[in-house]
């Protein structure tokens, strides 16, 4: 290793690297070097003699743990980065339950089932109950079932949980919890996880065998990082605090995050996470990275001056030394469609005036749906531009058709797979004929594969069952090659003979060539995962392969690479960074969004949103709103967003001072604007507060230990009321929603 890599870091940096022993929190600002730290901690670790497979390290996505190592090989050669152990939490986690999967009663070859397949499990789950759909919508249901793992409830405790089930009858869905219980039935059956799953059997795994399974572990990861700590939910700090607190442990662990970029919790991450963790960890060390390598000193102080609003936060100033750079450049507009012209506009001219490239922009806003007006008017000017966040290469529908094939002949028990391919192309087995034998597995407690691989045993007509029989056949042909042919040349096996090639070439359109091509550059794709350097304790079997890409997110799958304006929502931008950024539609309602108003915790996220927002840009940041906007087909008009206010004059380019709307805007918890008081209407409240008794209850009327009712978290108890006169702001324990923090004036309270 080159004696001078510790040069290239400033002082705190350094510190962060080589205080490698105990526990280390790393708070890093926007911009303050992150990756390099825990490149240069890894490396640092394995020139003092650790080896590189006793290193753990704990990512988002697979993209980053990619660059990590890249960059360890670039510092130290030799390339012993391949077997340290870096990747997502979900990937990290697969490999584990791989080896160690029948301890929890599942097969080493389990399926990971993606979005999709949840979705069509609950929906068959759904239908077979006959359930009321518009009542227990797939989506809404999936999140719930979600929201239990991460909170470590499992199906028997739910049904013994009587909060739990009076909020079900209180939803009007009091059979959530038998499709709960049918769900994780009907995927162990079926020998699948979920993602969620991933993280919470892992935790079962640990929690069941902690004098073997921790043990082996702990021994193992003898060092533990963990990159984006903010962004860690329950369920994850939980398995890391298992495999660091074994008893002797010398708590070998090392978070990196920023609390001010805690944007997640509607994935159920969690903030307490990284602002408790001193008090998890009291003999923690803490590294403070405030100087900023990529943002211009106007850019800088405006998100010091933004973040600096928010209640709970863990206190630092971040610096830059790359000069004042240019003013923020701030954007009204009477309507979106001309803030659409007037910000693709002001695109061209920086292309011309900076010379940047179209891929050196990014238009950021708070909801997808904002895109179309942007959409518009750079085609109008013919600038190139993609909207992040598009169908992923993997969910098209001839990818998941191969790819299903694959799936189950790695695991014929993958039912999801099995009801894809089994009639693709068509060999005369119906829906009735696959939704009988669906029926028959559920009677016998059985893997639908066991019925189709008996059907003579069952009452189907010749005619399905001889195409079943055939099918079985094919598919028990498949499983057989697996010992004698890598992925690639199997899975082109599996094409051919399936009929899935001979079915997409007899489709001569555009869209049919297109889907050609796509499993052309799937199976391109196969044959350079089998011809790559392989990974410490992975091997390059189809098992293997199905793994790897099921664990893709969404910036792992999404071309970088082509000159075009980027445009995405704000949550997808976090970890980019761009010449020039423009941050859209900020207004009240919009951003922050109408959504976030009912307690301070959540004000706080939006505004940390913003500053996520913000801290992606170089050297050009441009603000924009529109004074109304189309909403659900009616013409909206708009106030100017409190987080323009919190920004000093003296960053900004304006033309005009913030002006607020002529009528129906709405405000909400807001202090006083720089340039006049903002005015003060009445919230819309949600339909659930429009009856005529609940009336808000006074400051004056309330105290500590009372009993107070609200329109969204119910009933609960005040515990703690602070703020000054007028801007009190309430700690209440509710009922069914836990604590929540609440600006009493925009509460919607009454007593109970």
């Amino acid at each position: 290793m080159s004696s001078t890599y510790l040069d290239q870091l400033n002082e705190i940096q350094r510190q962060a690297v080589t205080t490698t022993e105990g526990p280390v929190m790393v708070i890093a600002g926007p911009g303050s070097g992150k990756t390099r730290v825990l490149t240069y901690r890894i490396a640092h670790l394995i020139e003092k003699g650790v080896k590189p497979w006793n290193i753990l390290a704990l990512t988002f996505t697979n993209k980053a743990a990619r660059e990590m190592k890249e960059r360890i090989n670039n510092t130290i050669g030799g390339g012993v980065a391949s077997s340290v152990w870096a990747g997502t939490f979900h990937s990290i986690f697969a490999r584990i339950l791989r080896y160690e999967a029948e301890l929890i009663g599942y097969p080493s070859n389990f399926t990971i089932y993606d979005t999709q397949d949840t979705k069509s499990v609950l929906s068959n789950i759904i239908r077979e109950n006959n359930l009321e759909p518009k009542v227990y919508s797939v989506n809404g249901v999936r999140a719930r079932i979600s929201s239990c793992k991460y909170n470590l409830i499992s199906p028997k405790a739910y049904t013994e949980n009587n909060e739990l089930i009076q909020e079900d009858y209180q939803r009007k869905q009091p059979h959530f919890q038998k499709i709960y219980k049918a769900y994780m039935a009907r995927c162990r059956r079926a020998g699948a996880m979920d993602f969620d799953d991933l993280l919470y059997q892992m935790f079962i795994l640990l929690h069941k065998n902690p004098n073997d399974v921790i043990k082996k572990y702990h021994d193992k990861f003898k060092y533990l990082l963990v990159d984006e700590f903010q962004d860690t939910n329950f369920l994850q700090y939980q398995i890391v605090r298992k495999l660091v607190n074994y008893p002797g442990s010398p708590h070998n662990v090392c978070i990196v995050g920023d609390d001010a970029q805690s944007i997640y919790a509607f994935r159920g991450a969690t903030i307490e996470n990284i602002l408790n963790f001193q008090k998890n960890y009291k003999d923690a060390k803490i590294f403070k990275l405030e100087q900023n390598y990529r943002s211009t000193h106007h850019i800088v102080q405006a998100a010091n001056e933004v973040i600096m609003n928010n209640n709970r936060q863990i206190q630092k100033k971040i610096w830059t030394d790359k000069g004042k750079g240019e003013p923020i450049k701030v954007l009204q507009t009477v309507t979106d469609t001309e803030e659409g012209k007037r910000v693709a506009d002001l695109i061209l001219e920086q292309k011309t005036r900076y010379h940047l490239q179209n891929k050196d922009i990014a238009i950021l806003y708070r909801t997808n749906a904002q895109s179309r007006s942007f959409e518009e008017s750079l085609r109008s000017l013919r600038i190139s531009y993609r909207v992040y966040g598009g169908l992923s290469f993997y969910q098209r529908k001839e990818i998941k058709d191969l790819l299903a094939y694959l799936r189950l002949i790695v695991n014929r028990n993958d039912e999801e797979a099995l009801r894809r391919v089994i009639n693709l192309p068509k060999r005369a087995i119906g829906k009735s004929t696959v939704d009988k034998v669906s029926g028959l597995a559920d009677a016998e407690g059985l893997p639908m594969w066991a019925v189709v691989e008996n059907i003579e045993k069952y009452p189907f007509p010749a005619r399905a069952g001889n195409a079943i029989k055939k099918f079985v056949k094919l598919i028990q042909k498949f499983q057989k090659q697996q010992d004698t042919k890598d992925a690639y040349e199997l899975a082109k096996i599996v094409g051919a003979e399936s009929g899935l090639l001979k079915m997409m070439g007899e489709d001569k359109t555009i869209e049919g060539l297109n889907r050609m091509e796509n499993v052309q550059s799937l199976l391109d794709g196969i044959k350079i995962f089998v011809d790559a350097e392989p990974i410490e304790g992975e091997d390059k079997s189809l098992a293997t392969y199905l793994q790897s890409i099921a664990l893709l997110t969404d910036q792992d799958t999404e071309d970088q690479s082509d000159d075009k304006v980027t445009l995405m929502s704000v949550h997808a931008a976090k970890g980019l960074e761009f010449p020039s950024v423009f941050v859209v539609g900020l207004e009240e309602d919009l951003f922050p969004s109408f959504m976030s108003k009912n307690t301070v915790d959540e004000m706080d996220e939006e505004r940390r949103l913003f500053y996520v927002a913000i801290t992606r840009a170089e050297r050009y940041l441009t603000l924009s709103y529109a004074k109304s906007r189309y909403r659900f087909g009616q013409v909206r008009y708009n106030d100017s967003s409190r987080f323009l206010e919190e920004i000093s004059k003296e960053n900004m380019d304006m033309a005009v001072p913030f002006s607020k709307s002529s009528g129906g805007g709405r405000s909400g918890v807001s202090g006083a604007s720089k340039y006049g008081a903002r005015t003060q209407r009445p919230r819309r409240a949600p339909v659930a507060s429009n009856d005529p008794s609940f009336k808000a209850a006074k400051a004056t009327d309330l105290s500590v230990g009372q009993q107070i009712e609200h329109f969204r978290f119910g009933k609960g108890a005040i515990q703690r009321i602070e703020g000054a006169k007028g801007n009190e702001v309430l700690t209440v324990k509710f009922d069914d929603a836990g604590e929540k923090r609440i600006m009493l004036k925009f509460a919607k309270l009454k007593l109970s």
